[in-house]
């Protein structure tokens, strides 16, 4: 019988889904004496107000409060995922600037947990979260499963995030061309028209034609903007 391991990494290289991935996160989560999980995603764009998306198995009840209350705002653990890269193990001190929100999230049964947000090269942000409603996590249990529980949250961020940047990619239908994708990349890496024009042995009004091709695709309103975005949505890679 697979290891659970063996499980998620054989169904994270097909699955296009995230209705396929998280009942298998769920599945891992169990298997490491975790009740409840959730992963929060920040989605790169727009960079001026970027959007979360959460998936969880929380209460049904918990994920209406958590949203009336605007718990994102104040949530110290979404606060460690958006600064730090590192493990957070919930406690008393963690919470001890947002008691409302603790009390309120005990009430449901949220008493223990563990968190880990990563980053990707493309900057999308992620935090997988490990909760469960009795059995304090001790010193013990945490070294001898935080590799697994820090495995589990990488190989989450990497699916969950290819697959909704991707979708975000196919909503904004952006079609770039191979030349247009090369001069946006030319100019992230800071080259000027004049510059490509002569990388590329074209007119500088040629290498303009393609750069308001895709300002105009990618619906920014100049090629700073369409370079950024083109590269947040993984289109330069």
């Amino acid at each position: 019988m697979a290891s659970w391991q063996e499980d998620l990494l054989d169904v994270f290289d097909e699955t296009q889904s995230e209705r396929e991935v998280f009942p298998r996160i769920e599945a891992a989560a169990r298997s490491l004496g975790f009740e409840y999980c959730a992963y929060g995603l920040r989605v790169p764009l727009p960079l001026s107000n970027p959007q979360t998306i959460f998936l969880n198995n929380y209460p049904a009840q918990w994920q209406q409060r958590y949203v009336q209350q605007g718990y994102v705002q104040t949530d110290p653990t979404v606060q460690h995922g958006c600064r730090k890269n590192t493990p957070l193990l919930w406690s008393d001190g963690v919470f001890a600037q947002a008691q409302d929100f603790w009390e309120d999230a005990r009430s449901f049964g949220l008493r223990f947990g563990w968190a880990n947000a990563c980053i990707d090269g493309g900057g999308v942000r992620g935090m997988l979260t490990l909760a469960r409603s009795e059995g304090a996590l001790t010193a013990q249990e945490v070294d001898h499963n935080e590799m697994k529980m820090r495995w589990l949250s990488h190989v989450a961020h990497v699916v969950l995030s290819r697959i909704f940047t991707k979708r975000q990619a196919e909503q904004m239908q952006p079609n770039l061309t191979a030349r247009e994708i090369e001069v946006l990349k030319w100019t992230a890496d800071g080259k000027t028209s004049a510059d490509i024009s002569f990388l590329l042995d074209v007119s500088e009004n040629t290498v303009n034609f393609h750069v308001k091709n895709a300002v105009f695709k990618l619906q920014t309103n100049n090629k700073t903007a369409a370079t950024v975005r083109a590269a947040m949505l993984g289109l330069l890679g």
